[in-house]
């Protein structure tokens, strides 16, 4: 037999320390990220979702639905962070001064800060609406057009309602992107005008005629040459002819030998 004078050991990549050094980086990409793009695939499930709830926020409060919808998909993923499925809070909103309803603690820029909880969704758009309407710091935002979503985001980031550096621009490119600004075109159906809307001209009166229209009979214009009878329609004339003529009981019945063939 023959015998090397040496031998090759092979060596195992550390597989395990590869997997994790490759999650720790998964996980710095995902937080470095706004939080829509965390769970893209449910962003549209949302949009179809919540849409008509930013409408009837835009209707009530003269908010942009565009605005309202952006900023639910943007603090809540897409409804999918621990705050919205724990709270149904869908705005990041903190409990701040005055707040009676229920709060739940979670950690946000500082350690165990109080956030509002709802029973409903549809809670938490109302009182994100009431939230902006009701302080002063929002007041000039109200005075833009509903259709001005891009100074409305801006508005919002320039009066203090979130700290992420580049919120208004992501929100701006969450609207476009995904069109959200043709909610703001909508209108409700009481607002709508129509073409066909009565003229204001007056209608014309009707008046009662003394005219008197008399009664004529299928023999009467076939006697006047006004009517062509097909072979279908004889029996028609002669029924009127039987029933047009008067005279006593028994009277008037033609006898059906003497009928045309």
């Amino acid at each position: 037999m023959f015998k090397t004078g040496f031998s090759i050991k092979y060596k195992a990549p550390n597989t395990h320390l590869k997997i994790t050094l490759l999650l720790a980086l998964l996980c710095l990409k995902l937080i470095s990220q706004p939080p829509e793009l965390k769970l893209q695939f449910k962003l549209y499930d949302y949009i179809e979702q919540y849409s008509e709830e930013a409408i009837n926020q835009m209707i009530q409060f003269k908010i942009p639905a565009s605005v309202v919808l952006a900023q639910a998909i943007f603090e809540s993923g897409s409804g999918t962070s621990k705050l919205a499925k724990k709270s149904n809070n869908h705005f990041g909103i903190k409990c701040h001064d005055g707040w009676v309803g229920d709060t739940i603690v979670k950690d946000d820029d500082t350690l165990n800060e109080c956030f509002r909880k709802y029973e409903t969704v549809a809670e938490s758009y109302r009182d994100h609406s009431l939230f902006l309407v009701t302080r002063e710091r929002y007041a000039h935002l109200f005075q833009l057009s509903s259709n001005d979503y891009v100074g409305w985001c801006n508005g919002l980031k320039n009066a203090g309602y979130a700290t992420y550096p580049s919120y208004a621009e992501e929100l701006i490119r969450l609207i476009e992107e995904e069109k959200l600004y043709e909610l703001d075109q909508y209108i409700p159906l009481e607002q709508k005008t129509f073409s066909l809307a009565r003229s204001n001209k007056a209608e014309p009166e009707i008046k009662s005629s003394k005219l008197k229209s008399n009664s004529f009979s299928i023999l009467d214009f076939s006697k006047n040459g006004f009517l062509w009878l097909e072979a279908k329609d004889v029996l028609i004339q002669s029924l009127d002819m039987i029933i047009e003529t008067g005279g006593e009981e028994g009277e008037g019945f033609a006898d059906i030998n003497s009928l045309p063939r």
